[in-house]
């Protein structure tokens, strides 16, 4: 039986790839947010980090990689820019001093509260050029993949299980 034949090699054949299109959207995105946020000096990743540190107080770093599904070893220079910044600090946990735990600083949490509106600009113009019906498709659509598709990740997302240690579920 004769094998089919490979498509040919182009380069719209990329350009019409899911993950080719998911890449760019995902750098148009952090452009755009890094745009209308860059008064405040933040990433996407440090603003998650601080969202979560917010809404888990005394988080510590692998719980909170689990929470925001980033690489534990890349949120070690993440946390280190926070705490530089004094966004963040971190304390000894009280059952064991080599586990830091993490509290935003007043700095922090009134940095957060500030951005909350350039943050919400972003994610407008991230989906501005469609029609409302179609924002709603394609945020549906995206979770939904982002769901069926969390454990092909590098860092699955693991929110729940994280977050028992501090009050089953935060």
């Amino acid at each position: 039986m004769p094998s089919k034949p490979l498509p040919p090699i182009t380069i719209d054949a990329v350009y019409a790839a899911p993950g080719y299109l998911f890449r760019r959207m995902q750098q148009i995105a952090v452009s755009i947010f890094i745009e209308e946020c860059k008064a405040f000096d933040l990433t996407p990743v440090q603003y998650a980090a601080l969202i979560a540190i917010h809404t888990h107080p005394g988080i510590d770093a692998t719980r909170l990689s689990a929470v925001i599904a980033f690489d534990r070893s890349t949120l070690g220079s993440v946390i280190e820019r926070l705490q530089a910044k004094d966004f963040v600090e971190r304390k000894p946990a009280p059952e064991d001093k080599r586990i830091k735990l993490l509290y935003l600083t007043k700095l922090g949490a009134a940095i957060l509260r500030e951005i909350i509106p350039a943050v919400e600009r972003a994610q407008a113009r991230m989906l501005e050029p469609l029609k409302p019906t179609e924002r709603k498709a394609l945020m549906g659509l995206m979770a939904q993949l982002v769901d069926l598709n969390n454990e092909a990740s590098r860092v699955p997302l693991r929110a729940e299980d994280a977050l028992e240690h501090l009050g089953k579920g935060g």
